[in-house]
């Protein structure tokens, strides 16, 4: 991976499907724009056209579970995403914000796959370099909640697995915090959407991404 000449700043915004991370991520770009900065936004899988094209194999609903592949397929758009946009914009002194990265596949794949935390960061490490993000915005809330919000239209892969499934997501998620506390910031996702905002601006101002 390419040495890291970072002017940037490199916020993610994790947590388990239907906490809101998608708003979450478009509020936090608006509100670095609206204090000067230069934003780019991704999300992951994606950000790329090989991305998204894979983005639709791993998320397809009448697909299955592919195990160690599907965490494979996830460090190789993990990987495009980097080269083509987020370390280059970084150089540039852009702050990127990335709908996703490196924890999900540590909660998801490591964690409630049962592959193994450490092998799957084993294989990031390698991926990703020193473009580790500045800080990660982890919205947690229960899963039962959090799928209760997922109403109307159709359910990815994920998004269709079972509650027990999600339950290790967080548990993961968990885990994946204690081993990076510094980097990682909790919120909690069931407060209203505009208080959940304001403490993510507070964990911002904290870490030095906006002043």
């Amino acid at each position: 991976m390419a040495r890291n000449l970072r002017k940037g700043k490199f916020i993610t915004i994790e947590g388990p499907d239907g906490a809101g991370k998608t708003t979450q991520a478009e509020k936090i770009v608006q509100y670095l724009k609206s204090k000067g900065k230069r934003v780019i936004s991704t999300r992951e899988p994606g950000g790329t056209a090989l991305g998204e094209q894979l983005r639709k194999v791993l998320l397809d609903p009448e697909g299955s579970p592919v195990s160690n592949a599907e965490a494979l397929i996830y460090a190789a758009c993990r990987a495009q995403l980097l080269e083509r946009m987020v370390i280059p914009a970084l150089r540039e002194g852009f702050t990127v914000v990335c709908d996703r990265f490196v924890d999900s596949s540590l909660a998801y794949q490591g964690w409630a796959r049962g592959i193994g935390i450490n092998r799957i960061l084993q294989l990031n490490k390698w991926v990703i370099g020193s473009y580790w993000p500045d800080i990660t915005i982890l919205l947690d809330v229960d899963p039962a909640v959090s799928l209760g919000r997922l109403v109307g239209g159709r359910k990815d892969r994920l998004e269709s697995e079972a509650l027990e499934f999600h339950q290790k997501v967080r548990e993961g998620y968990m885990k994946v915090r204690e081993m990076f506390p510094d980097r990682i910031r909790i919120i909690d996702a069931s407060q209203p959407a505009d208080e959940v905002f304001r403490q993510i601006v507070a964990e911002l101002e904290k870490a030095g991404v906006v002043e």
